[in-house]
């Protein structure tokens, strides 16, 4: 894709993001891992590398939850676009949100924006504007000349824009010295792995397993909801490396342990437990997540009815098989 000098505003746009090479590094830094595993997909797909920057412009690689209608995730992809890219949503799980099955997801909808419009700068447009808007205008104006660098169609100033931000990303990337800055590099160890996930346990105990804190392990894990990870619509999470390794080797020792228990809160297997509330859960939610009534769970933890549950409050899961 076009380089630096394509256009003044790729490089005023380069000289945004550098304005404070520290801070510009240490974004740089925190995002890498998310990178490093996007660049590992881009090239299964033959996407350029450009768009391996793709979530700086729409988040900074960070796993932004949105509301019920909005984009979310390091992608910022909408409720209605996730369901055409086969992404799951509920209120278990959020596809937009899971590294690999988002990433995937995008560059092969990139790849198939290119295949339509044979130019990768159309197909950024048309991941910006949607597709459709793209071939309509592409049907009145025609397909754009190789120059200008920012195809000239009639587009949003937010999808020029957009292109422009993106190139001026990869600008930074391709001549880290021309704007006074360094880019880190990732250890062996901290690129991120899928982990398999051979039985269902919380949250608290694979972060245990793992031997990562869990506020860390819900970062790189941010689209699995609530307090309970289970096998069957989670097969996997991602770790770094090295504690990839660690997790599958201790979810080996943990399952063949006869008395495999979930001491960190969720539903042991045998009964017993507890479940801390999240926000935003119901009675109602816990009770169908754990296969139970909102009359039993009222009865295990003295509640009245009609009384509001709070999140961070600990509900007992006794005899709940």
């Amino acid at each position: 894709m076009p380089g630096c000098d394509a256009d003044p505003s790729v490089l005023a746009w380069a000289a945004r993001y550098t304005r404070n090479p520290g801070l510009f590094e240490k974004s740089l830094r925190r995002a890498l891992p998310r990178l490093t595993y996007i660049q590992q997909v881009a090239e299964q797909y033959d996407v350029p590398g450009e768009f391996v920057l793709l979530p700086w412009v729409e988040s900074r690689y960070r796993p932004a939850r949105g509301r019920k209608h909005d984009a979310a995730g390091m992608w910022q992809i909408m409720p209605v676009t996730a369901r055409a890219m086969g992404l799951r949503v509920d209120r278990h799980y959020d596809g937009r949100l899971d590294i690999p099955a988002a990433t995937h997801a995008v560059m092969k909808l990139l790849q198939q924006y290119h295949d339509r419009f044979h130019d990768w700068r159309v197909a950024d447009y048309a991941y910006n504007a949607g597709e459709f808007k793209i071939r309509r205008l592409i049907r009145h104006h025609g397909t754009p000349a190789d120059k200008p660098a920012i195809p000239d169609l009639p587009v949003r100033s937010v999808t020029r824009e957009h292109l422009t931000q993106l190139l001026a990303i990869a600008c930074v990337i391709r001549e880290p010295a021309r704007f006074q800055v360094s880019l880190p590099r990732l250890p062996e160890a901290e690129h991120l792995a899928q982990a398999a996930v051979t039985h269902s346990i919380t949250v608290a105990h694979a972060a245990k397993l793992a031997g990562m804190s869990e506020t860390a392990l819900r970062q790189l894990n941010p689209a699995f909801r609530g307090n309970r990870l289970d096998a069957r619509s989670v097969p996997y999470l991602m770790l770094p490396a090295k504690h990839a390794s660690e997790f599958e080797d201790a979810m080996l020792a943990d399952a063949a342990s006869p008395a495999t228990t979930e001491h960190d809160g969720g539903k042991p297997a045998g009964g017993g437990g507890t479940h801390v509330v999240s926000s935003g859960e119901s009675l109602w939610q816990i009770a169908r997540e754990y296969s139970t009534s909102v009359t039993r769970l009222q009865e295990l933890n003295d509640l009245r009815q009609g009384q509001a549950i709070q999140p961070g409050q600990v509900l007992k899961l006794d005899d709940i098989d």
